[in-house]
């Protein structure tokens, strides 16, 4: 499981195929049983089969999309437009009691963080729908959880874009899905349905 939470962010799905391999992990849990059986064998073909969306390129800038709902975060990397990677997790009791400018801004530091290495030592973009983000460095801070997620982003040189809901559809979903694993990481793997319509004119 070691091995293979090293490369989770490549495999899509991959906190829901593990899942009966990681129930064993607890104390006095281990029992080998058809179900975890099945999930060793899914996790091991995935391992060896799972393209990653796109290799990062870092002569060309990172973009960071975000999105916070009432008890998720989500956001994606991106490069022209074509997305690396994909983050999503879900917010604890403490953290959904914040405000949405306090969830927008801990989906900011939490891909940012994520991301570290990728973004540290370039300049990157974030882009998020909560336009009052966009002047988080000359904003006076009121709470200790800003104060405290701002020194975390210090290190970074980045520009806030505000984009509009209807257009951050990627991070939207990640943040609203309710089924998202705190601890998963995962990259999505585009499908097309160009094979299935060659077979059906031939």
């Amino acid at each position: 499981m070691g091995l293979a939470g090293y490369y989770r962010r490549f495999v899509r799905g991959f906190g829901g195929i593990a899942r009966p391999l990681t129930k064993m992990l607890k104390k006095n849990n281990f029992h080998w049983s058809n179900k975890a059986k099945v999930a060793f064998q899914s996790l091991k073909d995935s391992l060896i089969q799972s393209p990653v969306l796109a290799l990062p390129d870092f002569s060309k800038v990172f973009v960071v999309e975000v999105d916070a709902s009432g008890y998720g975060i989500g956001a994606v990397l991106m490069q022209n437009h074509h997305p690396i990677a994909f983050i999503s997790r879900v917010l604890d009791i403490q953290q959904q009691s914040l405000s949405t400018y306090e969830k927008e801004l801990l989906a900011v530091v939490f891909a940012v963080q994520k991301w570290r290495h990728y973004l540290l030592n370039t300049h990157f973009i974030i882009r998020t729908n909560h336009k009052s983000l966009q002047y988080i460095l000359s904003q006076r801070l009121t709470t200790s959880f800003q104060q405290k997620w701002l020194v975390k982003l210090m290190e970074f040189d980045f520009t806030i874009e505000f984009k509009q809901g209807r257009e951050n559809l990627a991070a939207d979903a990640l943040s609203r899905h309710k089924a998202v694993d705190c601890q998963t990481i995962t990259t999505l793997i585009p499908e097309s349905n160009m094979l299935n319509r060659i077979i059906r004119s031939w």
